[in-house]
C-alpha cells in the first residue's frame, strides 16, 4: 500500500542557521586545512613518493599543486603570480608547513578585505577552494592505494576551528572503531 511506510515527524520549530560569506569560507579553509592533516598525519617516508601510475601525481607533488592553487587565489587580492609548479622543498614536513602557511596567507587577505580581489564567496567555494579540497581527498586515497590508510571518522563531529589553519590540527573526535581497510 503506498503512502503508509514511516515518515519522520515534522520539527516543532525549526531553527535556520545562518554564517556570513567571509565566515563560511573562512570554515572552509580550516576544514581543508583539518582534512589535509588528517590525509598527511603518520604517513610513512614511501608515501611522498608513492606513483599510483597513468601519470597521476605523487602526494608530494600534489601538495605542491595545492599550495600552487592556493598561491594563484592570492593573486587575485594581490596581483603578480604564482609558480604553477613550485620548486619542491627539501621534506615533506617542509610542503606541509609552505601549504599551511599558504592557507594562513589566504585567510589573511580575506580577513583584511573581506574579499579576494574580485572574487566572491562563491567563486571561491566553486573554484580553488574546491579543486584544493578535492585534492585534499586523492591525497586519502592515495594513502589507502599506497598501503597506508587512514581511519575513517565522522567529519561532522571534527573539531574544525575557523582560527586553525596550521599543521597543528586536532586529532579525529569521533574515529570509527571499526574498520575494513585497517586489515
Amino acid at each position: 500500500m503506498r503512502g503508509t511506510g514511516w515518515r519522520a515527524p515534522l520539527p516543532i520549530s525549526i531553527t535556520y542557521f545562518i554564517m556570513d560569506a567571509r565566515s563560511l569560507v573562512r570554515h572552509f579553509l580550516a576544514a581543508i586545512a583539518y582534512r589535509a592533516q588528517k590525509a598527511m598525519r603518520d604517513a610513512p617516508a614511501a608515501y611522498w613518493t608513492y606513483d599510483a601510475g597513468n601519470r597521476s601525481r605523487t602526494p608530494a607533488a600534489l601538495l605542491r599543486h595545492m599550495t600552487s592553487v592556493l598561491g594563484y587565489t592570492r593573486t587575485f587580492a594581490e596581483g603578480g603570480a604564482y609558480p604553477i609548479d613550485p620548486d619542491p622543498l627539501p621534506s615533506p614536513m617542509a610542503e606541509q608547513e609552505r601549504f599551511h602557511a599558504m592557507l594562513e596567507s589566504v585567510a589573511a587577505l580575506l580577513d583584511a578585505e573581506g574579499r579576494l580581489g574580485s572574487l566572491t564567496a562563491p567563486q571561491l567555494l566553486q573554484g580553488p577552494l574546491a579543486d584544493v579540497m578535492t585534492h585534499v581527498g586523492q591525497l586519502a586515497l592515495l594513502r589507502r592505494l599506497s598501503g597506508s590508510p587512514i581511519p575513517p571518522e565522522n567529519f561532522i563531529f571534527a573539531e574544525v576551528d575557523a582560527r586553525n589553519l596550521s599543521p597543528s590540527q586536532p586529532a579525529p573526535a569521533r574515529p570509527d572503531e571499526e574498520w575494513r581497510e585497517r586489515q
